[in-house]
């Protein structure tokens, strides 16, 4: 059984890792915070601290670290005895921290795939392009590595495993659906890291039809849903990570992405693109001075963490999967639903964080227990989906189906009753 967890990252996801591991540390040991700043991986320490949320004395350490360096990572996994390094740093880290991982024989967790900081929506399918090259080493090597651990990537990802193995007989199409239905009173702002945020919008659309590789520009396609608890929200197609693992590892014609966006943040983000203000390449100024637009944009902008405190509403995220069953065709909706502020009040941040933090120390817990400790580089839909399930229904993230039976909270009792996960 693996024990010791190593988080790279102190911005809002890891806060809510940070948190979530330290509830859990009976099964999942020393709990270790690390990023650039030390200061702000001290802050989640006493946030963890004030909250409570240690459930047994064990050591919750801050420590210093530039993750691009992997001789310093490798150093500090072997000086905190981790055996579970959860990744949910910068895209940029992604590589040089599976590779301290690997050399460590240390399991490696992240929540969204890794990005080269010059190129922006690179030739799909984009693990392809790093993580998956890689995949013959960590077999090789015996070293654990789940890839996208996170909502989505992650859970949506299990999500549409279980559909094909309990709902259908044949997918037809696979609909992600991602509406943030808050409110965090702010004139403008990103829900998490905006370098990486605008990141996602500025270059094509990828996705998956036909049994091939589609290319549409960012707001270019618009779908209204009726989804529970949110209401009739507007969406758009938007290329987003897991659509290039599910389009592998499941055999579905269409797989799409929509996230839902408002008029205000499509006309700043319009503004902001037309100036060139989102552009990842140096520009120098009249003074001389060489400048990187889109790092400034993301200075100038609130820091997502301090959001948590005033942001009111809910999420909406799930699968809707259209198929056949039985010979009949079907369609289900598989989700779940966040609220901001039920997210503050337990561990101090807003819901978008929560939905991705909380699934990182889910797996990490699954990777301890032996059930997702497989030895070799893996995405969730080829894990089983159900041990996942089971632990976020007790650990704050409930999943829902609705179908021709109509909406109801899913239950993994089989899995809800094992301990030491079974629900508080």
């Amino acid at each position: 059984m693996k024990k010791n967890v190593l988080i790279i990252g102190a911005g809002g996801v890891g806060h809510v890792v940070a948190h979530k591991c330290a509830q859990n540390n009976d099964v999942l040991g020393d709990i270790h915070i690390a990023s650039r700043t030390l200061e702000k991986c001290q802050e989640i320490v006493n946030s963890v601290m004030e909250k409570k949320n240690l459930k047994k004395a064990a050591k919750l350490e801050a420590h210093a670290l530039d993750a691009l360096d992997v001789e310093a990572t490798k150093a500090l996994i072997e000086r905190t005895g981790a055996q579970i390094v959860i990744n949910v740093g910068s895209a940029f880290l992604n590589m040089s921290v599976m590779s301290a991982c690997i050399e460590t024989g240390t399991a490696y967790i992240d929540t969204a795939i890794h990005e080269d900081p010059l190129k922006i929506c690179e030739t799909p399918p984009w693990y392809g392009n790093y993580e998956w090259k890689r995949r013959e080493e960590c077999e090789k090597a015996g070293v654990t590595v789940i890839l996208g651990a996170g909502f989505d990537p992650g859970v949506v990802n299990a999500y549409a495993r279980l559909a094909k193995d309990e709902y259908f007989d044949r997918i037809d199409s696979i609909d992600i659906v991602d509406v943030n239905a808050g409110d965090h009173g702010r004139y403008f702002a990103t829900n998490f890291d905006p370098e990486i945020n605008f990141r996602e919008f500025t270059g094509q659309v990828w996705s998956w039809q036909n049994k091939q590789w589609t290319s549409n520009k960012m707001f270019e396609i618009r779908k209204e849903w009726d989804l529970p608890v949110v209401g009739t929200r507007t969406t758009y197609m938007t290329g987003h990570d897991e659509i290039h693992s599910l389009s592998r590892n499941l055999d579905v014609p269409d797989i799409r992405f929509w996230m839902g966006f408002g008029d205000h943040y499509i006309n700043v983000f319009n503004v902001l693109k037309n100036l060139g203000l989102l552009s990842e390449q140096p520009i120098k100024t009249a003074e001389g001075q060489e400048v990187v637009p889109l790092k400034v944009v993301k200075a100038v902008l609130p820091d997502p963490s301090s959001l948590a405190p005033g942001y009111k509403g809910k999420t909406c995220i799930g699968d809707v999967v259209k198929g056949v069953k039985d010979g009949r065709e079907r369609e289900v909706f598989i989700y779940n639903i966040a609220d901001h502020e039920e997210a503050f009040r337990e561990v101090g941040s807003q819901a978008i964080s929560y939905t991705a933090g909380v699934p990182a120390a889910a797996a990490a817990m699954l990777i301890a227990r032996g059930d997702w400790d497989v030895k070799k580089m893996a995405n969730v839909e080829e894990l089983a989906p159900r041990p996942f399930l089971a632990l976020l229904n007790g650990m704050g993230l409930p999943t829902r189906i609705k179908d021709e039976d109509g909406d109801r909270a899913m239950t993994f009792a089989e899995f809800e009753a094992m301990e030491p996960f079974a629900s508080s």
